[in-house]
């Protein structure tokens, strides 16, 4: 709430704001297309008499751009697109992949290795060096074709889910992408269309557009053609359409004036440059950030100054630090995170729920709250045509003809219930010519079409019941026409409660004789003759219980929120199995304070005839109330409850505006596709997890031993380079956590992120890796009586190997026996296993400066790595224990 509140606050300011009386001179190289060196002469002359778009007519909008009422030509359309480039309001993410190469190398961290590696090159040992610098590349590389793996896979998803708007090319209406809009196309608008670009008006009709999230005005504006003073400020230029605004009602055809950062919105969002906000995790990591940070810089300075202070050489000393802070720093994370997303999204996109923003996919997973309309979702969404009957409840085929009349000839907003009207039947209306129609809008409820024949006009009004009944004054019957009085409303509201009892949608129908009008406005929606009802049926999905039971076992309890009245919704209920659900209507809300909302929330089941404008408010009392909420709508008065809710759903056949404002898409309108795609999103939250817990595990306590030995040691346990290779083998099987299997008892409840518990975590399986390596020390030394280079090459064994075992154990919460870990993360592990045995006997392992070990060495180090397991196991099963997990 406080976010929307904000920006909407932003925004409002720039209402007083005069625009300053200037168009981009891009826009008018098109007035001489053959003479392109005019441009900068042409460009001298606008800015000395061009006016806003707005306060110019049409026929100079017209020349100004170029165009003609038929639209662009393609070639032409090629031309524009190459000199503006794309529509959008941020230039279009190009993935340079050398760019993305650096990248792996820009943590300070490593910068400052690289810096002392070059030094040490000029200074001392540029065999180390190199070994070095090779090892840091290496690591990179690795990071890199993972991460550019990860690009093309979410890039290729996107692509699935586009934003189209219908424009004239050629004569012809066609569906582009929004992104692909130029100036001077000439654009079709309808209810639910966003507004692609900064349009001017060239004919509309019942036109409302919805400009909150531009102006910060709640109720829909009133659009018409004209001219308006170039003084006007925006919420005064009613002849202009903006970027990213939406039709609520009506239609239109405008032409496109300015795109991309030159738009209103553009400019605005230049200067605030506004960024989506952070979800819970983002934040997450950027807290686990800080911890490691403030761990790891503590142990860098506390290393070097005391390795200073015993008088080793200081430039050993710096990079055995650094190399410390190499190996302490989970490095791969962010590349571990876009993998274990993109992974997640293309799980997710073979279920069918593409997703558009990666950061969502944990939100997905931690939603415990998901609010869902009736229609479509929890129903068939094929609705159907039970009946339609006079005010006596009797079937009648005047009500229906009049029906079909008003939903042929509606034009202005295509939904289910006129195309349910028009498959019943059809009935012959080749003597009808439509005259005129007034669209559907959410204020109004109602959708009016003038039909006329052999002289005579009829205006035909079908809608909610109580919005139909209020304009009447009489009602048709057998005997005739009778006025419309308490007693005979009455009756008609107790037909229409039975009917809802069943689970029948039910709407009114009335109509007008208007002698020879030809052209009707709201103002004439008055005085008719009530005629009859229109009754509508949807059955519910053959699996929608299983799958809502199944969402209750994920810890996901469903508020159904709809429109339709609290009869109908109890119906609905009671064939879900909720006999005692707890129903509150739009009235109830509406009566309730935002606190008392808040604290009755969490026990309301369904919410019934609920207002557009409210939906957003219950999102946010979700919230409050401490709930991960999801929120799925296809509909235009779903677009601000999306935008607020933690995840917003929508479809692929949805609004425009609902599916902009969605990070999730559904490519099927199917709670079953919406319980996989929450398994896969706790999957992929699962799995990043995994690798947070490696990182601050085995390999945290292998750097802390380290540096414990090395205060209390006449020689550094490990070289820098020994370090970074240690670093980089430990890391290799971790890179695969993306692929592996999750248990299901991991994904049957939201998790979010507990830096406590990682804390915790951390600190209890890092001492018990220090205890084993600090064993191995006493071997080595003790027993083995081994050299510096026998120490490192047995406890770089050592380390690698306990270190990879323990993944295996700490990746899972039950015995680490009875979870199978996925095929591609054993096969790294094992890989990695006989790597680090083989080394110290090669030459690799001389050049690195370990030397060959006893092979009784190997059976007590096989003979500590087996203790270690059993303990960690031991651990984490008093661990978890002790978190009730």
């Amino acid at each position: 709430m406080e976010r929307a509140t904000i920006a909407k606050a932003v925004f409002c300011r720039q209402i007083g704001i005069v625009y300053k009386c200037r168009i981009d001179c891009r826009l008018f190289f098109l007035h001489n297309n053959n003479q392109p060196n005019n441009l900068s002469l042409l460009s001298d002359r606008m800015k000395q008499s061009i006016q806003p778009f707005w306060s110019i007519s049409q026929d100079e909008l017209w020349d100004m751009l170029n165009t003609t009422v038929r639209g662009l030509s393609g070639d032409e359309v090629i031309q524009r697109r190459s000199r503006y480039g794309l529509n959008a309001i941020k230039k279009e993410r190009r993935y340079n992949w050398f760019l993305l190469l650096l990248g792996q190398f820009k943590s300070p961290i490593i910068l400052i290795l690289l810096f002392a590696t070059l030094l040490a090159y000029f200074l001392k040992d540029a065999v180390d060096a190199t070994i070095i610098l090779s090892i840091i590349l290496i690591s990179g590389l690795l990071s890199f074709w993972q991460e550019r793996g990860a690009v093309n896979a979410v890039s290729r998803l996107l692509d699935l889910v586009q934003i189209k708007v219908t424009v004239l090319r050629d004569g012809r209406q066609t569906g582009v992408p929004v992104e692909e809009i130029v100036p001077g196309d000439v654009v079709i608008l309808n209810a639910g269309d966003i507004i692609p670009a900064d349009c001017r008006i060239l004919e509309s009709r019942d036109l409302f557009v919805d400009e909150a999230m531009l102006t910060g005005e709640t109720f829909p504006v009133a659009k018409e053609i004209g001219e308006i003073p170039a003084s006007a400020t925006l919420n005064q230029r009613t002849n202009s359409l903006f970027t990213g605004t939406h039709v609520i009602s009506g239609t239109a055809h405008a032409i496109a004036v300015v795109t991309g950062a030159g738009t209103e919105f553009g400019k605005i969002s230049e200067r605030l440059k506004l960024q989506a906000p952070e979800t819970e995790f983002e934040r997450g990591i950027r807290r686990f950030g800080y911890l490691v940070m403030e761990i790891t810089l503590l142990l860098i300075i506390a290393i070097f100054a005391i390795n200073v202070y015993f008088h080793r050489p200081m430039l050993d000393a710096l990079l055995f630090a650094l190399a410390l802070a190499v190996g302490l720093t989970p490095q791969l994370l962010p590349a571990i995170i876009s993998i274990n997303l993109s992974h997640g999204a293309r799980k997710m996109a073979e279920k069918k729920v593409v997703v558009k923003r990666l950061a969502s996919i944990e939100n997905f997973g931690s939603m415990n709250v998901l609010c869902s309309d009736k229609t479509g979702t929890l129903t068939e969404g094929s609705i159907k045509l039970h009946k339609a009957m006079n005010a006596e409840g009797e079937e009648s085929t005047k009500v229906f003809k009049y029906a079909y009349l008003n939903s042929f000839y509606e034009t202005g907003y295509t939904n289910p219930i006129d195309e349910a009207v028009r498959a019943h039947a059809q009935p012959d209306i080749a003597d009808y010519q439509k005259l005129d129609e007034i669209p559907y809008d959410f204020i109004r409820k109602k959708l009016t079409v003038l039909v006329g024949r052999s002289g005579s006009s009829t205006m035909i009004t079908k809608g909610a019941l109580h919005s139909v009944l209020d304009v009447c004054t009489s009602v048709e019957k057998k005997q005739g026409i009778i006025p419309l009085d308490d007693e005979v409303s009455a009756g008609i509201n107790r037909l229409f409660e039975d009917l809802g009892k069943q689970g029948l949608r039910t709407l009114g129908l009335a109509y007008r004789n208007l002698g020879i009008r030809r052209e009707i406005g709201r103002n004439d929606e008055s005085a008719m003759t009530f005629l009859g009802l229109i009754v509508f049926y949807d059955p519910l999905k053959s699996d929608i219980t299983g799958t809502i039971e199944e969402l209750r076992k994920l810890g996901v309890n469903l508020k159904i929120i709809t429109g339709d009245n609290k009869l109908i919704a109890s119906s609905i209920g009671n064939q879900l199995g909720l006999q005692k659900a707890v129903i509150i209507t739009g009235a109830g809300i509406a009566a309730l304070s935002d606190e008392a909302l808040v604290n009755s929330i969490n026990s309301v089941d369904i919410l019934a005839e609920v207002e557009p404008n409210q939906k957003e408010r219950i999102v946010i009392a979700l919230q409050k109330a401490g709930n991960v909420v999801g929120y799925i709508g296809d509909g235009i008065n779903d677009a601000s409850a999306l935008h607020a809710a933690d995840v917003g759903i929508s479809v692929d056949s949805a609004a425009d505006v609902a599916k902009e404002a969605a990070d999730i898409v559904l490519l099927d309108k199917d709670l079953h596709v919406l319980e996989q795609g929450i398994r896969e999103g706790r999957t992929t939250f699962a799995n990043t997890l995994k690798y947070v817990f490696m990182a601050t595990s085995a390999n945290f306590g292998n750097m802390f031993s380290m540096a414990g030995a090395s205060l209390i040691m006449p020689f550094l346990p490990l070289l820098p380079k020994q370090i970074l290779l240690t670093n980089l083998l430990t890391d290799m099987p971790e890179m695969t956590i993306a692929t592996d299997n999750v248990d299901r008892k991991m994904t049957e409840k939201p998790r979010r992120w507990d830096i406590r518990f990682i804390r915790n975590f951390m600190l209890t399986f890092g001492l018990l890796s220090s205890v084993f390596d600090f064993i191995t020390f006493g071997i080595l030394l003790l027993i083995l009586g081994a050299s510096p280079e026998q120490f490192r090459a047995g406890w770089f064994v050592e380390s690698v190997i306990s270190a990879s075992v323990i993944v295996l154990i700490i990746r899972t919460r039950r015995f680490f026996l009875k979870s199978r870990p996925g095929k591609y993360l054993v096969a790294a592990t094992c890989a990695v296993i006989a790597a680090v045995l083989i080394i110290p006997y090669t030459s690799l392992g001389t050049l690195f400066g370990f030397a060959p070990l006893p092979i009784y060495f190997l059976l007590l180090m096989g003979l500590i790595i087996i203790v270690y397991a059993a303990s960690a196991e031991l651990a984490k099963t008093v661990f978890y224990r002790r978190y009730n997990l």
